[in-house]
């Protein structure tokens, strides 16, 4: 294999380890001999734990596999540090899910220092190629007003960009009568704030975000009127490079007044309802509004120009300022606002394409089979033992999909429905016939509304599902969740997604598991 000596890898690291700011230089004493530089065997890094597994049951005993995110760590939200650099630095394979399943700083941070030659399989695009079914990650657009994101469309190749390139998208002026904000309900309830027109623009008013990306943010207006917001976008390919402009657009809001009166937009297209984001056109060099067709399943598939359009923020979206003190920004707890939600819990960017395969397990064999055809061409010697290792696994998975498949046809038909707080299992959905029925998670920072709690009661009253589902690693950041289950007798049952615990620690495992939890609970 075409990987750098350890002398040169240790290099690599101590240089790496001064571009981690939270970091210090003291952690270079990490990589010392006998660590993964100079053990028997190859290096393998992946960046979950369901990946880390499907690769050691290919490795078998002739390689290390290490998981970067931790177990019971939340792969959207996990932060590299000094360590998991170190790990890049000495990998000889790297496995990623991507689809922008993972933290993007875990994927820059991967891209960034792996060493040259050293393969880099990004697993959810590759397996396509190996017969895996995608499935378009579709948004609930169930909301009472409209759900309005932030995207990154295109490739920008022609300016160099690749996966780890960043967008930034920077709100450089506002007329209206008001304060306009725009921020983000990260993990646990604590807001980050990236738009405040309450001081004015200086410049740090900006979103950074991955290529062909798509986040959440709830947007506040204090008073009614008009808003005209106007971005700027730029591209920054590498960190070496310069930034290329991306143009700018003024975006039109309607708060509290019939939007069809704004002055100087007559005949506009008025937005007031599903899920729409500001996005920016890499390819096309512009800013434009994106809208979901009603007829169409995933992806946005109308443009929009800003200036003949205008977005409607309607009475209905009034609501207080929640307390405490990290709200303040937004005015006095229990003052009146408009507010468009967030309405997907925590910091969650995500692209077109739902990345969560392996909840169906014949697409877990696709990246079993993709693991073995990479290690065979890095490590030709092992090519025997890696074959034999991926077939007998391969065989466990036929397995275990059965087990699956068989275990969720106990379950009554009419009994079939998913309430949980993660839409990460349309693939389960879709492959053994369970209908999800999500609903839209509230800020996990304030108290539920009446009409929040009552969509959610509805939901499970209409449905008359005896349980609702909650992956063990979000339980502190579900309280809706549960307080609405308990007030109306329903079982809170577990189910895994994308992350380990104690009790489960393998990918066979975490299926069966979910299997049985979905039977016991729902049966």
């Amino acid at each position: 294999m075409a990987v750098p000596p350890p002398a040169d890898r240790r290099r690599h690291l101590c240089g790496a380890a001064a571009g981690l700011a939270a970091l210090t230089l003291a952690g270079c004493a990490l990589a010392t001999p006998g660590d993964s530089g100079d053990s028997d065997g190859i290096s393998v890094v992946a960046t979950t734990g369901v990946l880390a597994d499907l690769a050691r049951n290919v490795v078998g005993d002739r390689a290390t596999v290490t998981s970067l995110v931790p177990d019971g760590g939340d792969p959207h939200s996990y932060e590299p540090s000094l360590r998991d650099v170190r790990d890049v630095v000495y990998a000889d394979v790297a496995f990623s899910n991507y689809m922008l399943l993972e933290e993007h700083n875990i994927i820059k941070m991967l891209d960034a220092n792996l060493p040259d030659g050293v393969p880099n399989v990004s697993l959810a695009e590759s397996a396509v190629k190996y017969a895996a079914e995608i499935i378009p990650l579709v948004e609930n657009v169930n909301l009472d007003t409209i759900w309005l994101g932030l995207a990154v469309s295109g490739t920008g190749e022609q300016h160099g960009a690749t996966r780890s390139s960043d967008v930034l998208l920077r709100a450089t002026d506002l007329d209206g009568p008001g304060q306009l904000t725009g921020y983000l309900t990260e993990t646990f309830g604590q807001p980050r704030i990236y738009f405040d027109s309450a001081d004015g623009f200086d410049g740090s008013d900006v979103v950074t975000l991955p290529t062909d990306a798509h986040t959440h943010m709830s947007w506040t207006f204090s008073e009614p009127g008009v808003y005209r917001l106007t971005l700027a976008a730029e591209l920054l390919p590498t960190p070496e490079a310069d930034p290329v402009a991306m143009g700018s657009s003024t975006v039109t809001f309607a708060v509290g007044i019939d939007p069809y009166s704004v002055s100087g937009a007559q005949g506009a297209e008025v937005l007031d309802g599903g899920h729409a984001d500001l996005s920016v056109q890499l390819d096309a060099g512009e800013i434009v509004v994106a809208s979901d067709s009603s007829d169409d399943v995933g992806g946005h598939h109308h443009l929009h120009d800003p200036d003949e359009t205008v977005i409607s923020i309607p009475n209905k979206a009034l609501a207080p300022v929640p307390a405490g003190q990290d709200f303040r920004f937004l005015g006095r707890a229990g003052e009146q606002i408009y507010q468009l939600p967030q309405a997907v819990l925590g910091k969650h960017v995500h692209g077109e394409i739902d990345p969560h395969l392996w909840q169906d397990v014949r697409n877990a064999q696709a990246y079993v089979e993709i693991i073995r055809d990479t290690l065979v061409a890095a490590d030709p010697e092992g090519a025997d033992e890696y074959r034999a290792n991926a077939d007998a696994y391969l065989r466990t998975l036929e397995e275990t999909d059965a087990y699956v498949q068989a275990t969720i046809a106990e379950i009554p038909r009419e009994r079939r429905y998913l309430v949980t707080t993660h839409d990460a299992f349309a693939y389960l959905g879709a492959a053994y016939d369970l209908d999800i029925a999500g609903f839209v998670t509230p800020n996990p920072a304030t108290e539920p509304s009446v009409a929040e709690r009552a969509k959610l009661t509805q939901t499970v009253r209409t449905l008359e599902v005896p349980a609702v589902f909650l992956e063990p690693n979000l339980a502190a950041r579900s309280s809706v969740l549960t307080e609405v289950a308990k007030e109306n007798g329903v079982q809170v049952c577990p189910i895994y997604s994308d992350a380990f615990d104690a009790e489960v620690t393998t990918y066979v495992e975490m299926m069966r598991a979910n299997a049985d939890s979905l039977r016991r609970c729902l049966s």
